[in-house]
Order: C-alpha cells, then structure tokens, then sequence
C-alpha cells in the first residue's frame, strides 16, 4: 500500500500574553514576555516580542513560526486578540499619568518645549506624547543650544508665552550648563539630565546591556557607544534605544523629572 502524502503538522499559535515565559528555538534566550512592537526586515513588517530574562536583561525578537518553544514544544506566537472594554482601573499613558477618555488634542499653546535634537523629540513623544497632546505643548528641536541666547530673544517669551528648554549633559562645568546660566528669563525654564546624550538616559536594562559603554575622551560618544556594542550605523543604533522604550519606567530618573517640572511650567495655570 503505497504512503499517501505527509500532511504537514500544524503548530499551535499560542497568545504573547504578558508574562507568558518562553524559550527562543535555538535556546539561546528564555524570558517573559514584556512587550510587543512592530519591525521592518527585509522591506517587510513583521510583529515582534520583547522577553525579559530572570536577570533583567531584555531582547527583541521576530514573532516568526517556530521560533519559540513553550514547555519545551515548538510554538507560534501571535499577537493576542483585542480585549472587550470593560469598566475597570484607569488605563495610563506611557509617562504613567492617566489616560483621558474621549479628549480630543487641544488647540496648541503659546508656549513650548524646546529640544537639543530630533532625538530628544522623538523620546519625549514615545513617553509624553498622549500628554503633550492633551495639555497643547508643542516639542520642537533645536541643532543643540549653541544659539539659545539669541533664539530665547527672538521668541521673546511673556507669562503667556513661556519656554521650557530640555539640555542634554546639565552638569557643572560642562558647555552647556555654561549657555544655560546665559538666559535670565522668569518666562524661561532649563532643566535638564546629567547623561551625555538623550541616548543614555534609556536604562541600560532595557536595551539588554549591563551598562552603557564608556567612551573615551576624544571621541565621538555616539561613535563610540556604536563601536564597543558592534552596531556599524548611528541610525540603527538609535533605532534599537527607542525601539525599547515602552513608557517611563524606562528611562532614568533625572530625565523623567526634568520633563515633568518642565510640562508643569509650560502648562502654568497663569498660562493658559
């Protein structure tokens, strides 16, 4: 009796819920899941799924067929299906404040949030972006603040139409803390963190490293975060920092108070 045809063994597509703990095919990474997002490979998206291993060290991977196990058998992982809404805690935004139902974005203030860079700008909407809408601010970037003197003075801020200015690197000493001491305006806040780079106000953790490398006086830091983790472009390297930020909890600190007292300022009751 001849053999009929081999039929082909369905895998079983299992829910990325958060929390469920897998292992990647190779066994190369078991973790929790923690995340879902989207990436381009090859021209095509794809879904993907972040695990966190028991040390706290976080990798993307491909949401490809067969490439996990669970309970040591082959799985599929999918996206889970949308819940029914139903009434229960107040969702947050990803800056961990609480999401307003139903509002549309007001129309936009006066006032503004300024940036050192678009990189700045697109950390600050990937946490802050459903507030910033709420509350009218608009973020803009500047080429770095070598110009905030004269820039400050073009605007000409009044109480109705304040400026909070976000620097990279605010420690004393440094260049910029030396332009920042330059503006002495009540309509003007600097705030600012200690991390050289927006880059590296992403905790370490969420990118899967232990530490952000140290780099040596004289080079260029983005050029040498990029050479001591083996990323060969800048551009894929800020992909992959912004790529694992989810919310607030991961980012330092010093950035996410920076950024509060700055919307705080900019959003002034006397400012409206």
């Amino acid at each position: 009796m001849l053999a009929g045809p081999s039929r082909r063994r369905e895998l079983p597509q299992v829910p990325a819920e958060r929390d469920l703990v897998v292992e990647t095919a190779d066994g190369g990474f078991c973790g929790a899941v923690v995340a879902l997002g989207r990436a381009v490979d090859a021209g095509e998206k794809r879904d993907t799924v972040t695990l966190e291993d028991r040390h706290g060290k976080r990798r993307e991977f491909a949401m490809l067929p067969a490439a996990f196990l669970l309970d040591g058998r082959p799985v599929t992982l999918v996206r889970p299906a949308a819940a029914p809404k139903v009434a229960g805690p107040r969702a947050r935004t990803a800056s961990g404040s609480y999401a307003v139902a139903g509002v549309k974005a007001r129309v936009a203030r006066g006032s503004r949030l300024w940036v050192e860079g678009v990189h700045d700008a697109a950390l600050l909407e990937r946490v802050w972006g459903d507030d910033l809408r709420v509350e009218g601010v608009v973020v803009e970037p500047l080429d770095g603040i070598d110009d905030l003197v004269d820039n400050v003075r073009e605007f000409a801020p009044s109480r109705e139409r304040r400026i909070g200015v976000l620097v990279d690197h605010l420690v004393p000493g440094s260049k910029e803390t030396r332009i920042a001491t330059q503006v002495r305006d009540p309509n003007v806040l600097i705030n600012g963190h200690p991390y050289v780079d927006i880059w590296q106000a992403v905790k370490p953790v969420a990118l899967g490293i232990d530490a952000w490398p140290v780099v040596p006086r004289g080079v260029n830091w983005k050029d040498g975060i990029c050479a001591a983790l083996r990323v060969s472009d800048p551009r894929e390297m800020w992909r992959r920092v912004l790529g694992s930020v989810d919310s607030y909890a991961d980012v330092e600190v010093p950035l996410l108070r920076a950024v509060e007292e700055l919307i705080d300022f900019v959003t002034a009751t006397d400012n409206r």
